[in-house]
């Protein structure tokens, strides 16, 4: 496609973004309206696969019933010319990934927002009912003043309320390890009911990476990595980074290998990381604000 001349119904494509396996996503502009947007759109090869096409589904789905600042909006689904597609808000910027690895030192003196905003995101997420069950930093957008989007809903799992619970649960049992390795609760890989510590597991994997510059686990192999989640014990964030040790422990109890021993929503979380010191005592990045 040549970037902007080509449409995709009323869709005028002007930048390709990003390409994943499946997917690209382009800034676009729909015709009559000013307003540009986002669309990710699935590449040829996938184009019928109805897995792939259930995916974008679900996440127009998911995203339909979220509406907050720190949650990327979705507007919807479309099958225009063949090409499947979902439309969502544009937000031009990275995700953390690409920032922990390029830009770290302009993202480290807002790293107190940013946690903040991304807990802010997944706890919307929760209280409208779905697990995400894909918490990575790919899967947060962020700019430099510490401004961070929620992304990608193609696996979130929706709860159903349990009467005196936390989490609430799913009937049935699922299929298949959904989620990304290197952030997967012990439960997920075990195929158990995902709930929101779940999402709070791989939340405290991210926070670590973001502090300590590398995931809490790493392995040879696939399996030893999912082991270890199961198995291994929980690193020291304040070893690797200049946490402190308040900081260190609450991290700590977000991987903790039980879901009962874990933080049990980010309403907890949020209430207990406005009273925590992050660093200790002359680590604070320069410019760092609280």
């Amino acid at each position: 496609m040549s970037i902007g001349r080509d449409f995709i119904g009323p869709f005028q494509l002007l930048r390709l973004i990003r390409a994943g396996t499946t997917t690209q996503v382009w800034e676009a502009l729909k015709t009559g309206e000013s307003e540009r947007i986002a669309l990710k759109v699935l590449m040829e090869t996938y184009r019928k696969d109805r897995y792939e096409i259930g995916q974008l589904k679900h996440e127009a789905l998911v995203g339909a019933e979220l509406d907050h600042p720190n949650v990327i909006k979705i507007f919807g689904y479309h099958n225009d010319q063949g090409y499947p597609l979902v439309s969502m808000q544009l937000f031009p910027s990275r995700n953390l990934k690409i920032e922990m690895r390029e830009r770290k030192e302009y993202m480290m003196p807002n790293i107190s927002s940013i946690i903040r905003s991304c807990a802010k995101g997944l706890e919307h997420m929760h209280e409208k009912g779905w697990v995400h069950c894909d918490v990575k930093p790919d899967n947060f957008l962020a700019d430099e003043q510490g401004h961070v989007k929620l992304i990608d809903f193609s696996i979130g799992v929706k709860l159903r309320s349990k009467k005196g619970g936390i989490g609430g649960l799913l009937s049935g049992r699922p299929k298949a390890i959904r989620g990304t390795r290197s952030y997967m609760s012990p439960e997920q890989i075990r195929r158990q009911h995902p709930d929101r510590r779940s999402d709070i597991y791989g939340f405290g994997c991210v926070i670590f990476e973001l502090l300590a510059g590398k995931t809490p686990y790493s392995a040879n192999s696939p399996d030893e990595l999912l082991t270890k989640h199961l198995k291994a014990p929980i690193p020291s964030l304040e070893a690797y980074s200049g946490a402190s040790k308040d900081f260190s422990n609450l991290v700590k109890l977000m991987l903790a290998k039980n879901p009962d021993d874990r933080i049990q929503n980010l309403t907890e979380f949020l209430q207990v990381f406005e009273s925590t010191q992050i660093f200790r005592s002359g680590q604070r990045p320069e410019g760092f604000r609280r």
